[in-house]
Order: C-alpha cells, then sequence, then structure tokens
C-alpha cells in the first residue's frame, strides 16, 4: 500500500521545500529562464507559485465552499527586488493557515478521491511547492536536475505519486486516452508501492497494487517516478508490449482546474 503522509509531514515538507525553492531562485536572476518550464522565467515561477500559495491560503482561512471567482489579487506580485520576500510571506502566511485548520475543516477541493479539505490543501501545495523547487534548481542547473539532484524523499515522492495517480489522472478532464485499451502498471523499485493505470478511449481508471497481466512495467525510484511522471525526469524503465510512457509525455499536463 502506499505511503501516505500525515498532516504534519506535509506541512514539513510545504516549509522545507518552500525554503529550498527561495534557496533556488535567489542563486539566480529574475529574468533567467527556466529549462524544465520554457515558457516561464524565475520571475514567473516565483509569482505563480506564490500566487497559488495565497489563493490557496484564502480557501482555507475563509472555508471556502467554492473556487474564487477572480484569483488575479494573488498573483501580483511587486517588480522590484523584494520579489522573494513577497514569495516567503505568502508560504508563511500558508503554513500558518494550515496549522490553525481544523481537523474537519469544510473547504473547496478539486481532485477525486481527495482526503479531508485540510489534509488535501496541505499534501496539495506540498507537492505543487516541491515540483516548482524542483523548476527552480532546474534554472539554476541550466538543464534538469537528476533524479540524486532533486533530492525528494521516498515517502513525499510516493504521496505525491499516489495524489498524482489517484486525483488527477482519473478526472474526467485527463488527455490520457488510447483507442486500444490497455494497462501498465507503475512501481516504485525501493518502496512497497505500485498502481495499475487502466487507459482506454474514457478517463483512466487507476487501481492500487500491480495487475499481473498489464501489458507493460514503469519502474524506477519512487523519486525518479515523481520526476519523471511530473514530467520532469527519465530516469525510469518501461517494459512491455505498449508504451504508456510515450502516451503520458503527449497527453498528459497536469493542471489544477
Amino acid at each position: 500500500m502506499p505511503l501516505r503522509l500525515s498532516q504534519a509531514d506535509l506541512l514539513a515538507a510545504l516549509d522545507s521545500e518552500a525554503t529550498r525553492l527561495a534557496r533556488e531562485a535567489n542563486r539566480v536572476l529574475p529574468s533567467d529562464p527556466v529549462p524544465s518550464c520554457p515558457q516561464w522565467s524565475v520571475g514567473d515561477l516565483v509569482r505563480h507559485i506564490g500566487g497559488v500559495h495565497r489563493w490557496a491560503t484564502r480557501i482555507v482561512t475563509d472555508g471556502l465552499s467554492s473556487n474564487v471567482e477572480d484569483d488575479r489579487e494573488f498573483f501580483a506580485a511587486p517588480d522590484d527586488g523584494s520579489l522573494l520576500p513577497w514569495f516567503v510571506e505568502g508560504s508563511s502566511a500558508l503554513i500558518r493557515a494550515l496549522q490553525a485548520a481544523p481537523d474537519d475543516l469544510q473547504a473547496f477541493v478539486f481532485l477525486k478521491n481527495a482526503p479531508p479539505p485540510a489534509l488535501f490543501w496541505a499534501r496539495r501545495q506540498a507537492h505543487e511547492t516541491t515540483i516548482h523547487r524542483v523548476d527552480a534548481q532546474s534554472a539554476r542547473l541550466g538543464r534538469m536536475p537528476s533524479t540524486a539532484e532533486a533530492a525528494i524523499p521516498t515517502p513525499l515522492a510516493v504521496d505525491g505519486l499516489d495524489e498524482l495517480l489517484t486525483g488527477f489522472v482519473p478526472r474526467r478532464s485527463s488527455r490520457l486516452r488510447t483507442d486500444e485499451p490497455f494497462r501498465t502498471v507503475i512501481a516504485a523499485t525501493d518502496a512497497p508501492a505500485a498502481w495499475t493505470v487502466s487507459v482506454s478511449a474514457d478517463p483512466p481508471v487507476v487501481t492500487e497494487g500491480a495487475d499481473p497481466a498489464a501489458q507493460s512495467h514503469v519502474t524506477g525510484t519512487a523519486a525518479a517516478l515523481y520526476l519523471g511522471l511530473w514530467n520532469r525526469g527519465d530516469d525510469v524503465a518501461e517494459n512491455g508490449t505498449v508504451d504508456l510512457l510515450g502516451h503520458w509525455r503527449d497527453q498528459v499536463r497536469v493542471s489544477w482546474s
């Protein structure tokens, strides 16, 4: 069974990754390109994640039952040299809001099989921040970081894989489709975690565990799979008669909506 993190673990990861992101961004120029997100500069990246943190904070703090109608205010970052302090202020406010949120918080969530809202938002923002920290790291390196360089802890990676595969991938908006149905097992080599992804002309169906009759297997360390399935790395292997990774690279572009 996948290793799911507690609220405290997720908040610790969010805090750590926000700190690492700020550190990476401080080592480059706001105008520098982000290799893992070619359409963005570092400044664009920091404005995006800082705005996402403020958006999530509003939902959690106000217990909103639906998404905010106009989120432009959250992304109104300063144009001067205070961009990074603005980011740190937003991430700190998000952590405080999640720490103060009651376990029975009632608030808007947007993924299938979502955990309770307080846990959902801690989880979602921990992984949002982790992936964008890797993006900031790519700007410093001038290339995609290796799995070892990204240094994502195995439990965090397993939790993120579970969110991606059971939350994002099965949504009706998913473009992961094929006219000839197939099943692929995605399995970590360093943790007891595996999922079977059934792809067809309908939205994907994801189940925990490895189906022995699957047509292909995608394997790697949990961190390598985490990066690879977020389209941030290639340290994974695929064996079988179908090419899930080919379909994934062409069709899976995760967004929140």
